[in-house]
């Protein structure tokens, strides 16, 4: 098995064993079978378990818990997480701490290792195109989480459940074609230096145009009007695809953004390259991207 250096863990391997299976969420098990799956990760050198609660409403945690009952864990990281939502600021970290401390007795352990925020976050007045009634259960706004979610995740620090640094930004990273430390910077200018190879980078929900609200765009609100026709702006050569863009009948879905991907890309296409004819190829028959993504037959 392959490792990397993730600090603080030190060495882990380059495959992660998920929860979502251990806790049936992707089709039905058996606890035997779910157990034997950890075992047999382990024994091939995977040393990082990421569980959560709603994986089996606790039944992927329970597994890991029934495999280390009474055995040391040494090398062995564990991830679990909690699904916020948008609460009453002052029930925030009751919740939060009582997730861990039943994710914990679940576990049959007194600490892990990573522990995750398992909710997007929104800014307050951000309405959701599907299930919006839900809104509060599955989203977090960001009100919640600067009033009341950092500050709970700090007393869990300071209780000695967790590490964060927060909030801090990224300033800047070793130069060289590997990574090998970051620097961050908080909002008083104090920074301090983090040895890593690895950056993970989480985004929810928060729409902020920054600089682009100033470059003469037709805006809706904090959206952008395009033709749907290539997906440009007003502004000639300026595209918008995805959340960020609206017109008529839009539907903020995922695969409503690869129908906009792929319209704005020829036209990005034509623009670039105008001398050259576009040319449409597919994975299905297609050699030389077969060969571009290692597919060999």
């Amino acid at each position: 098995m392959q490792e990397r250096d993730f600090k603080p863990y030190g060495p882990i391997s380059a495959l992660t064993l998920g929860g979502g299976g251990l806790g049936q969420v992707w089709g039905e098990t058996t606890r035997e079978e779910a157990i034997a799956t950890v075992n047999l990760a382990i024994e091939k050198g995977i040393n990082h378990l990421d569980v959560a609660p709603m994986y089996g409403n606790g039944e992927a945690e329970s597994v890991v818990g029934e495999v280390f009952r009474g055995k040391e864990i040494n090398g062995i990281k564990i991830t679990t997480k909690c699904r916020l939502g948008t609460l009453p600021d002052e029930e925030v970290y009751d919740h939060l701490n009582s997730s861990l401390t039943q994710s914990l007795d679940y576990l049959n352990m007194e600490r892990v290792d990573l522990f995750l925020l398992h909710t997007q976050l929104r800014e307050d007045d951000f309405q959701l195109q599907v299930l919006n009634n839900h809104r509060d259960a599955v989203s977090t706004s960001l009100s919640c989480y600067f009033n009341a979610a950092i500050p709970a995740f700090e007393r869990l620090k300071a209780e000695g459940k967790i590490t964060i640094k927060t909030p801090f930004q990224i300033d800047s990273i070793n130069e060289g074609k590997e990574i090998k430390f970051i620097n961050i910077k908080n909002d008083d200018e104090k920074t301090e230096k983090i040895e890593t190879d690895i950056i993970l980078g989480f985004f929810g929900l928060i729409m902020q145009l920054g600089p682009i609200a100033e470059w003469g765009l037709n805006m809706d609100k904090k959206t952008i009007k395009v033709n749907t026709e290539n997906f440009q702006t007003n502004k000639p050569g300026i595209f918008a695809i995805g959340d960020i863009c609206t017109y008529p009948g839009k539907l903020k879905l995922i695969l409503s953004g690869f129908h906009e991907a792929a319209l704005a890309s020829v036209e990005c296409f034509k623009r670039a390259r105008p001398n050259e004819k576009y040319r449409f190829q597919f994975t299905t028959s297609s050699k030389e991207i077969q060969d571009r993504l290692g597919i060999k037959k």
